[in-house]
């Protein structure tokens, strides 16, 4: 995977020690975790919050549900990804009125993937409040959109493009700038 134009920013015990810290931080910041879900956004944004989840079950010893949202009819360039977009299934198996949400994704870069699954949200119901967890923040928001928790700050230039792999979705567990991509696009 590694090539002059790539560079390995966390490896397995990285991304484990990461997501184990952000656990405590959720767990920090609502104490007492009830009425507190996890939405991942598909695809590795529902890998994270299962593990979250595990995490949050070993510390508080409180199970946190998960929920998986797509977000393909949401998004603003809906008609630009493709002439037929593969829609994944939305699933959600407990209400949102009056839940604690906790968004998350692996890179957050725009906000654009953000403001479309906070659309999305809405649109299943009306929650307490939204918080965001994210793998990695690699800056160039286009949007006024920050997270609540992050496990690393990498600053990028536009011409890089992050990877997030994980075991669940792709039998390898990294995290890789490449230097070069046409136009950075996550």
């Amino acid at each position: 995977m590694a090539d002059s134009l790539t560079r390995i920013i966390l490896d397995k015990q990285d991304i484990n020690r990461t997501l184990t810290r952000i656990a405590h931080e959720i767990w920090e910041r609502n104490r007492g975790l009830e009425n507190l879900v996890l939405i991942g956004i598909r695809r590795r944004g529902v890998s994270i919050a299962h593990r979250l989840s595990r995490k949050l079950q070993e510390i508080a010893g409180i199970s946190v549900p998960v929920g998986a949202l797509d977000i393909t009819l949401y998004r603003d360039d809906f008609s630009e990804i493709d002439s037929q977009p593969v829609i994944k299934k939305t699933e959600i198996p407990f209400s949102l009125k009056g839940k604690r949400i906790i968004l998350c994704d692996d890179v957050l870069y725009t906000g654009r993937t953000i403001r479309a699954a906070l659309d999305g949200i809405i649109d299943l119901g009306r929650p307490m409040s939204i918080q965001l967890a994210v793998l990695i923040d690699r800056g160039h928001r286009e949007l006024p959109i920050h997270a609540n928790y992050v496990g690393k700050n990498i600053s990028t230039t536009i011409d890089e493009l992050i990877e997030v792999f994980l075991e669940e979705d792709d039998h390898i567990e990294q995290v890789i700038v490449i230097k070069g991509h046409k136009d950075g696009t996550q």
